[in-house]
């Protein structure tokens, strides 16, 4: 019985010597999971990672990080899962979008393992699964969206990818936390046509720039003239105000001053002599106006006693009386002498 028990471990130990480690990460990952290890009894867990054991070929337990203890021979240490989060580049694969446009698209994914019993147990070769996931879930939601929108809803894009891998890898204990398109690399031809369309675009904008403003500098023009033109109107209107209220002032100063000269006139005649002063008056006056004759015009009207300046005076002086006669009479004036004021007969007037 002693002898076939050392078989049976003999056989157990040289077959965990030539098994390679059944790590799921490629061996450039291979830094977060430690090799298999022997078990001597007494192991020590590192921290965020998991040992899975099978005692005699079954699922035993987990072992935490710290202090473990194993039976030799029958607990054997089947698989390594590393806790930490864990970053598998997805190769470059090729997508066809919705406009029929093929494109070379590659990305990153970075996950953990949340349960390493289905890790171990739930899939095989894990790592591949994830690739293969991810590259199918790419192209599918590539297939949706147009060239247009794969640029501008990357964001989008990475999170349906990342919703639809964590509804498949649920069940192998494996959570995808983000996943990131690193290039996208389309025909030369496509590329040469958005270039053109950026081009145009920018022409575009550039044109839709330039009429925008030169539409403002009309309106600022067309403002500036209404603005000059009611200023003016205004000033106009100011002025023709100003030249009315002028010659209206005018006319009064002379309709004033008129009435003042016709008082002193009035005045002048009840003079003694007054008549004679009058007389003398309309002499100059008829003198003037008959030696202006014929200058402003060939037709010249005459009296038949145009020579006669006795009777032209006389005659005026005779229709001055009548109108004298027939206005009716004025009040009293004072007449101021030195400091007393005397009140002259209306007598003394007519005279």
């Amino acid at each position: 019985m002693l002898r076939s028990l050392c078989r049976t471990g003999g056989l157990i130990l040289q077959q965990t010597q030539r098994t390679a480690p059944r790590l799921w990460v490629t061996p450039a990952q291979q830094r977060w999971a430690s090799s298999l290890p022997m078990n001597t009894l007494v192991l020590f867990v590192p921290q965020q990672e998991a040992w899975v054991v099978e005692r005699m070929g079954r699922f035993h337990r987990i072992l935490e990080p710290g202090l473990n203890f194993l039976i030799p021979i029958l607990d054997r240490i089947r698989y390594v899962q590393s806790l930490k989060e864990i970053v598998i580049d997805v190769p470059e694969q090729s997508a066809v979008s919705l406009d029929n446009v093929t494109l070379q698209i590659d990305g990153v994914l970075y996950l953990r393992i949340l349960d390493p019993f289905k890790a171990s147990y739930g899939v095989e070769e894990p790592e591949y699964a994830v690739t293969q996931l991810a590259q199918t879930t790419m192209r599918s939601e590539l297939g949706k969206l147009t060239l247009d929108k794969v640029f501008r809803e990357r964001e989008c894009l990475n999170s349906n990818i990342v919703h639809s891998i964590n509804q498949a890898s649920d069940e192998w204990g494996i959570r995808c936390l983000r996943y990131e398109i690193k290039d996208i690399h389309v025909p030369p031809r496509v590329k040469e046509s958005m270039q053109m369309q950026v081009e145009a675009e920018r022409k575009k904008r550039a044109t839709v720039l330039e009429s925008e403003g030169t539409r403002e500098a009309a309106i600022n023009v067309a403002e500036g003239c209404k603005q000059a033109q009611i200023l003016a109107s205004e000033g106009q209107k100011a002025e023709q105000i100003n030249k009315a209220a002028g010659e209206a002032q005018a006319i009064l100063a002379k309709a004033e001053a008129k009435a003042k000269a016709i008082y002193v006139l009035s005045d002048a005649l009840t003079q003694h002599n007054g008549n004679a002063a009058a007389s003398l008056s309309v002499a100059e006056q008829y003198v003037s106006a008959f030696s202006n004759l014929a200058k402003e015009s060939n037709t010249v009207l005459l009296p038949s006693n145009s020579g006669d300046i006795s009777g032209m005076v006389s005659q005026a002086m005779t229709i001055y009386s009548t109108l004298a006669k027939a206005s009716p009479k004025a009040p009293e004036e004072p007449v101021q002498s030195g400091n007393e004021v005397q009140t002259e007969p209306d007598e003394q007037r007519t005279q």
